[in-house]
């Protein structure tokens, strides 16, 4: 059985670096070491191969046929190895696994779109999405973001990163206000029927509206209460009444024709939408691809 041969990469460097210079001096000022742990490294390779790589005179340092014939192969598998490690490097700056996603139930949808055009930029992403608007905790459930609309509770265990604002505004199917008559100001709000959001608290969230100068809050008496904002959404669709959604929500149903946007002066400023990830390691290539994305997807004009 033949004697297994262990050569370290740094002897190999070393030889290389000799080879290279003809000189164990500029070796040495090349690799940042001393002189004389070249000359060890050397030594050491030549006890490790049984044969001398190098002819050595007072005036200069010259390869043996053998040297001749194991530079060869040295400088291809350190350039091997240089190509294996640039090839990690890539793949851990490179997004690959899955991300989870706990999203807001309405506002989460409008995302597919920017998750989609990530993953046709970066095929080897894949996803797990929540949508629900409870508040999730991403340590504890092993989400990687979690999105969600206004207040957030102080977190240690969290990093924080706004994504955008919103704006709250009323909004009714054409075919609820074909029934009921048009809205034409705030004084005929309390004459509609309206469709109002229980947050994760258990209270019904009022509307905020803008009258004139001055910002009010409407408490309506729910002809549906719902504590699921895409539902809430839907159920404007169907005809159930008048409610107060973000923009972002309710575009689409209005670009569509399913929805109409009532008082547009009446909208006020809403709340801003966070993105949560847990703080510990370093933020994975995949999480930050996500996060960046959606950044830049929500910053964009409407």
């Amino acid at each position: 059985m033949s004697e297994r041969i262990d050569a370290s990469v740094a002897d190999i460097e070393a030889f290389v670096a000799v080879a290279h210079s003809g000189s164990f001096t500029r070796a040495a000022e090349g690799l940042g070491t001393s002189k004389s742990n070249v000359g060890k490294s050397v030594q050491r390779l030549e006890a490790t191969l049984g044969t001398r790589l190098f002819q050595r005179t007072t005036r200069a340092v010259r390869l043996t046929e053998d040297g001749e014939t194991y530079l060869m192969a040295a400088e291809s598998a350190l350039e091997g190895l240089r190509e294996a490690g640039q090839a990690l490097a890539a793949r851990r700056a490179e997004p690959i696994g899955k991300v989870r996603l706990d999203l807001p139930a309405g506002f989460g949808r409008l995302l597919f779109p920017a998750l989609a055009a990530l993953r046709r930029h970066h095929p080897r992403l894949t996803f797990e999405l929540a949508l629900n608007d409870r508040m999730s905790d991403p340590v504890a459930e092993g989400w990687d973001i979690v999105v969600r609309i206004g207040e957030l509770p102080a977190d240690s265990e969290m990093t924080v990163r706004k994504l955008c604002d919103l704006r709250q505004g009323l909004y009714a199917s054409p075919d609820y206000l074909a029934r009921h008559g048009e809205i034409r100001s705030v004084a005929d709000l309390p004459g509609h029927d309206a469709i109002v959001f229980r947050g994760p608290s258990g209270r019904l969230r009022p509307w905020r509206v803008a009258d004139g100068a001055h910002v009010r809050e409407i408490s309506p008496n729910p002809v549906l209460a719902l504590a699921d904002g895409q539902a809430l959404v839907d159920a404007a669709i169907n005809g159930f009444g008048l409610t107060q959604i973000h923009d972002r929500v309710a575009r689409p149903h209005v670009d569509a024709g399913r929805l109409r946007h009532v008082l547009p002066d009446a909208d006020v400023p809403g709340p801003p939408v966070h993105a949560m990830i847990p703080l510990g390691l370093r933020m994975p290539a995949k999480t930050r691809a996500v996060l960046n994305h959606l950044v830049d997807y929500l910053r964009q004009p409407q």
